[in-house]
């Protein structure tokens, strides 16, 4: 279930979301090389947010192997910008598009209201809450945590409660057929979260995953639930909300 657009339109010109998707894809192409493999490894490595280095629950050097004879090794020193600047890295190609596709579709009337700057505060809040939760979820991981979906999930959070009833529209496939279906924002921002829970219970009886954050959109959703009201402009409904 992939959306493409939703029947929601705007009132004010969405600079931040644009802003952010500008940001993520300069850092993409100027700091991770797009995708060239000894530069991305660096950026991972040095720019990623490590739970076991920040919380000093694994040993110093211990060492992550990232592929094609690439690794990183933990330090004694934990960088704790990373919780920051791990929101604006991505592992790969697919790993952007996706994540800024998301941020477009519903952070634009996200951000329509909050307003620009109240949308900067929250999504930033968000990014830190999700990288929170994975943290805690995974405090003896030596492996780099990277993306902007721990925010986008707190966006996609806000949507639910300010937009329950619009319509999304989302491409569906099965096998090879695909077909289009117009949903309830509630019904497929509900199925999503419940994916990203099934997808986390096997970390909590110690099954490695398969690299994908499930707690950090977990934690970054529930963020946004949480603090959409504080962040909504109180003009909002007013203007036609």
């Amino acid at each position: 279930m992939f959306p493409y657009r939703d029947d929601n339109p705007t009132e004010l010109t969405p600079y931040v979301t644009v802003g952010l998707i500008g940001l993520n894809v300069l850092v993409w192409v100027l700091v991770q090389g797009m995708g060239s493999p000894e530069t991305l490894a660096h950026s991972v490595c040095t720019l990623g947010l490590i739970p076991g280095e920040l919380l000093r629950t694994v040993p110093p050097h211990t060492v992550v192997h990232l592929g094609e004879g690439l690794a990183c090794a933990t330090t004694s020193h934990p960088a704790y910008a990373t919780v920051l600047t791990s929101m604006f890295l991505h592992g790969g190609w697919f790993h952007l598009i996706g994540n800024m596709w998301f941020l477009w579709i519903f952070g634009n009337n996200v951000e329509d209201a909050m307003g620009h700057g109240r949308f900067v505060a929250f999504y930033l809040l968000c990014g830190l809450a999700a990288a929170a939760t994975q943290v805690a979820a995974s405090a003896h991981s030596a492996v780099p945590m990277i993306g902007a979906s721990g925010a986008i999930s707190g966006v996609l959070g806000a949507y639910l409660i300010l937009f329950p009833r619009v319509r999304v529209h989302t491409l569906i496939f099965l096998g090879f057929f695909v077909t289009t279906i117009a949903l309830p924002a509630y019904l497929m921002l509900l199925y999503w979260f419940l994916l990203q829970l099934l997808g986390g219970l096997p970390s909590l009886a110690g099954v490695q995953g398969g690299g994908v954050a499930f707690f950090a959109h977990i934690g970054g959703f529930a963020s946004g639930v949480a603090l959409v009201k504080v962040f909504m402009r109180r003009d909002f409904r007013r203007a036609g909300g």
